[in-house]
């Protein structure tokens, strides 16, 4: 058996698997004295030792993480995320995510969340944006609107609309992708899910509307009707359309004449009811998108004249 299943069943039923996972990588668990990977098999007679630490279980605040605030009032916060800015620590000791910039500005989050041994890595955050992602994101400032939030995206009642440029052009101008996903074996990347799959299937469903092109390129509306992990970008490179600039669902060598230096993706849009009221944020594209698609557009122009 995996060395991190094992633990979660036997030693730490209360825990995440998240968690054991970046014991392991730390080295607070050994495997006859060594560091090993999680996914590594136990063997008869291997020994396994783990170090309890007593840790600081609270993030760090940290006050030079500025934040581009759409809107908030006393129950959420609606942020314009920058990309490169990873959202939540994946330990206590790093303060450089979006969340210390939200505690530095907003402490009373600092206990608001949901019942798992995590939670306080992710104070009032009840959805996320990759770290290369940029875009508009919704924050709880009590329990009570978190637990509602996290409800309504469970049921699927906020809505969210993305833009990406991709590679290629589209034969259909609109188009649904339902392709259940799964985690690799490696576990840092999504996959399509196949029927003889060892890990555990989702389902996952994607809307897209193409909105421009540019010679080899495209530009779509993304309309993610679940919220699983990576699931814009796998769904659109299994359908031979990658994002520009991601570099882990990469694109074909022969498509990436022209690449970016981060995936192109940004979180335009959110809508949901709450308290009987209706609310709808934007979040402007930021500077390299808007330049991408300037320079694309522009050069599409320039070859449309030459063949004129």
């Amino acid at each position: 058996m995996r060395i991190d299943k094992f633990l979660v069943r036997n030693f730490f039923s209360n825990g995440s698997r998240a968690e054991i996972i970046r014991k392991i990588n730390s080295g607070d668990i050994l495997v006859n004295q060594k560091i090993v990977k999680p996914s590594y098999h136990l063997k008869k007679n291997d020994v396994v030792e783990i170090t309890a630490r007593k840790i600081v279980r609270q993030i760090q605040s940290n006050s030079e993480i500025k934040l581009e605030i759409i809107f908030q009032n006393n129950d959420f916060l609606v942020i314009n995320k920058p990309d490169g800015l990873t959202v939540h620590p994946l330990n206590f000791t790093d303060n450089q995510t979006l969340a210390s910039g939200l505690l530095a500005q907003f402490p009373e989050i600092k206990n608001i969340g949901d019942k798992s041994s995590d939670s306080k890595l992710r104070p009032g955050i009840v959805h996320r944006l990759d770290k290369e992602t940029s875009g508009v994101m919704l924050i709880a400032r009590n329990q009570k609107t978190f637990t509602a939030l996290k409800k309504m995206f469970g049921a699927r009642k906020i809505e969210k609309k993305y833009l990406a440029w991709v590679y290629g052009q589209f034969s259909e101008k609109e188009g649904l992708i339902e392709k259940a996903l799964s985690r690799s074996k490696n576990y840092k990347k999504q996959v399509i899910a196949k029927t003889n799959s060892l890990q555990k299937s989702r389902t996952a469903v994607t809307h897209y509307k193409v909105k421009k092109t540019a010679g080899d390129f495209s530009l779509v509306e993304v309309f993610p009707k679940t919220g699983r992990t990576h699931q814009i970008r796998i769904h659109l490179a299994s359908i031979g359309h990658p994002v520009v600039g991601d570099k882990l669902y990469k694109a074909p060598k022969k498509l990436r004449k022209i690449s970016a230096s981060r995936q192109l993706l940004h979180a335009a849009k959110i809508s949901f009811s709450l308290g009987k009221k209706d609310f709808m944020f934007q979040a402007p594209l930021p500077q390299d998108f808007s330049h991408f698609s300037k320079s694309l557009l522009a050069s599409s122009l320039d070859e449309k004249r030459l063949k004129s």
